[in-house]
């Protein structure tokens, strides 16, 4: 179950319930080192938040007896423990209205907690993921590409879209040289506050899956709390921006900035793109995840920024 991870729901001997998480590393068996590592300090600044920031909202992975959060199954995956909560998490996508001030709430909280992991996190580096495949994908326009079967077709949508991916690229360029700054007032955020990341229990609501966290701009979470997100996945708008930001004000003490909203609701498709163009055009064969990788480059390209 689940994108991106496989999950299951595990028994010890002892009769106690647990949430199993294993990540797959990387394709790629060079990356996969440094992967690992970038998955371990994100595992570790859940851990600190949790324990020695207070917030007993973020649900953090239980260490080995060793102390570490991940376990290296192979060289490929690696193997996190959650405490199993009997609750229910909702679907990608924007939140609700009526949720809105609770996950502001969550959210400004977590930034809030920043000097307690600011040695701990990684570090955003603006970079678009992927950026050197897309590269290279739009300067081999002009051959066909072989690499499966669904490769022809992922390259006639890139030549269909290719001047709005080049202006997309351009546009990304001058909202992040806009956004950088020095960096000394990012804080460390979840990166994925939807819905489906919020798991509601009897005791309260947790924030989930702090795999993507980082230091970075606070508009890296508060995007998608805002019509941005909305209209990115052409969600009908709360229209409840205002209220949003004034509650995030008030808790976290920051603002955020129309230029870092930009950034964030311009980041997520050029990464998709990026992402599912280097699988099209690499080798794979005819099964599920190859036809849903040109199903979701196709509506990138062609909605996501319409």
């Amino acid at each position: 179950m689940g994108f991106g991870s496989h999950h299951w729901s595990a028994t010890d001997q002892r009769g106690s319930e647990w949430f199993v998480k294993v990540d797959d590393l990387g394709f790629v068996a060079d990356g996969r080192d440094e992967e690992f590592g970038r998955l371990s300090r994100s595992q570790e600044t859940a851990l600190a938040l949790h324990h020695d920031a207070g917030l007993g909202f973020v649900l953090a992975p239980v260490p080995a007896e060793n102390g570490a959060p991940l376990w290296r199954l192979s060289s490929r995956y690696a193997l996190s423990v959650f405490p199993a909560i009997a609750g229910t998490a909702g679907q990608f996508g924007p939140h609700r209205r009526e949720e809105l001030a609770e996950v502001t709430g969550l959210v400004a909280e977590v930034h809030r907690a920043t000097p307690a992991v600011a040695q701990l996190a990684p570090r955003a580096d603006l970079l678009l993921p992927g950026r050197d495949g897309l590269n290279a994908a739009l300067a081999d326009l002009g051959r066909p590409w072989t690499g499966g079967p669904h490769s022809a077709a992922a390259r006639e949508l890139l030549l269909r879209h290719e001047e709005r991916v080049r202006q997309w690229l351009e546009r990304f360029d001058q909202l992040v040289a806009e956004v950088r700054g020095d960096g000394s007032d990012w804080v460390v955020t979840h990166g994925e506050p939807h819905p489906g990341n919020v798991l509601r229990s009897p005791t309260g609501a947790w924030l989930i899956d702090w795999a993507t966290v980082q230091l970075a701009p606070p508009e890296r979470d508060v995007w998608m709390l805002t019509d941005a997100f909305a209209g990115m996945l052409r969600e009908e708008p709360t229209g409840a921006d205002a209220q949003v930001h004034s509650r995030y004000r008030r808790i976290s003490g920051r603002t955020v900035s129309p230029a870092g909203i930009a950034l964030y609701r311009l980041w997520w498709p050029l990464a998709d793109v990026a992402a599912f163009l280097g699988d099209l055009r690499r080798p794979h064969g005819d099964g599920a995840d190859a036809a849903a990788a040109l199903r979701y480059l196709t509506g990138n390209l062609e909605s996501a920024l319409a």
